[in-house]
């Protein structure tokens, strides 16, 4: 499975899993709600910052938005 891929599926997971929408995901993270949907639809790759950022925003460690 693509890194990518991955990354998708568990930023949806972890998001439900804070019962937060997009749209709040997206103020506490500083991103846009539409980019966040981009993201959980594989279709944009995130960068380190934003990994980041969406990390911090629902309280957990890098690693688990990157394991597989």
């Amino acid at each position: 499975m693509k890194l990518t891929s991955v990354f998708a599926k568990n930023l949806r997971l972890y998001r439900r899993e804070a019962k937060l929408s997009q749209e709040r995901l997206a103020e506490f993270s500083g991103l846009d709600r539409n980019y966040i949907g981009k993201l959980e639809r594989e279709e944009s790759s995130p960068t380190l910052d934003t990994i980041e950022a969406l990390s911090l925003a629902l309280q957990i460690d890098v690693e688990c938005l990157l394991h597989r």
